[in-house]
């Protein structure tokens, strides 16, 4: 039977490791075709030098039913994000759906660091690579976007609106970047709404992605030993719940229902029926409101 999302082109810009790879490989599943893009490759590593490509992602997503497409892009450069656009026009003249879950900042912020005592190079290369991107990116492929009724795109960020706005987020880089992305999200949607499009924008909750998991020395199916260590972990999630929220929302004849708005995987989980690889809906930043910040035990009873 074809999948939901079949016939449907879509972009994940930003789709190496983490959420975006999850995005991409859960779009596979629901049938569509889907370009990876990112920095790392099998030929060459970006600043991160972890072992994950835009290459590994593309096979993922057409094992999973779709079709992968591996673009390595720099989405700092415009030329090459054009580039990257250009192609899609033209072996598909159109395009359905933008992820822009370009990030690369887990190197360069530091936390509870005040701005004055922060790498002030590593700040200003944070807000480069988790907004400048996003900004040359949209600028690129929404007229692509566009030509057809329908077109969604989805800003990745970490933390909701509401959640953001009464929460100091690490540090001042990371929190204006997060922010940032949230208001793009806003913004957009003032500007799709008007011309047949969706925008919004979408998180997480606490992610078991790769760098996560080899920073409590875990894998992803031995994950419960960190709680010992990590008791709030217990409410994390892995990268395909996202991609469920996103192929869900694509698949959405109703999607501008959600213009401008911020949501998370957690939050549209029941309103989808969809849930994570175990079977559970992990509610984290309901939990991380109602239990870790204000210091209860972690106790995920009703939360996942």
């Amino acid at each position: 039977m074809p999948g939901p999302l079949e016939g449907k082109v879509a972009l994940v810009a930003g789709a190496t490791r983490g959420a975006g790879r999850g995005i991409a490989v859960e779009l596979g599943a629901a049938g569509a075709t889907v370009y990876v893009s990112g920095r790392s490759t099998r030929a060459q590593r970006s600043e991160y030098d972890r072992p994950e490509t835009v290459e590994d992602t593309a096979d993922l997503v057409t094992a999973a039913g779709g079709r992968g497409i591996a673009v390595p892009t720099d989405h700092l450069e415009p030329s090459a994000v054009r580039a990257l656009v250009d192609r899609v026009d033209d072996e598909q003249g159109h395009l359905d759906l933008l992820v822009n879950d370009i990030w690369g900042g887990e190197h360069l912020f530091a936390w509870d660091t005040p701005v004055w005592e922060h790498d002030l190079d590593k700040g200003l290369r944070l807000l480069r690579l988790a907004v400048e991107t996003h900004a040359i990116t949209s600028h690129h492929a929404l007229p692509l976007l566009l030509r057809r009724p329908g077109g969604l795109v989805v800003e990745m960020t970490d933390g909701t609106a509401e959640y953001n706005r009464d929460t100091y987020r690490v540090s001042f880089f990371y929190d204006l970047a997060k922010s940032s992305v949230l208001r793009m999200a806003f913004a957009l949607g003032h500007e799709l709404g008007p011309r047949g499009a969706t925008a919004l924008a979408l998180t997480p909750g606490w992610l078991r992605s790769e760098i996560m998991l080899e920073q409590f020395g875990v894998r992803e199916d031995n994950w419960r030993d960190a709680l010992e260590r990590v008791p709030h972990f217990a409410i994390s999630e892995t990268p395909r719940y996202v991609g469920r929220a996103v192929a869900a929302l694509a698949a959405d004849p109703q999607v501008a229902r959600w213009n401008g708005q911020s949501l998370s995987s957690g939050g549209l989980a029941p309103v989808y029926g969809f849930t994570d690889l175990d079977g559970s809906r992990p509610d984290a930043w309901r939990y991380l409101v109602e239990v870790q910040d204000v210091g209860k035990p972690a106790d995920v009873t009703g939360y996942r």
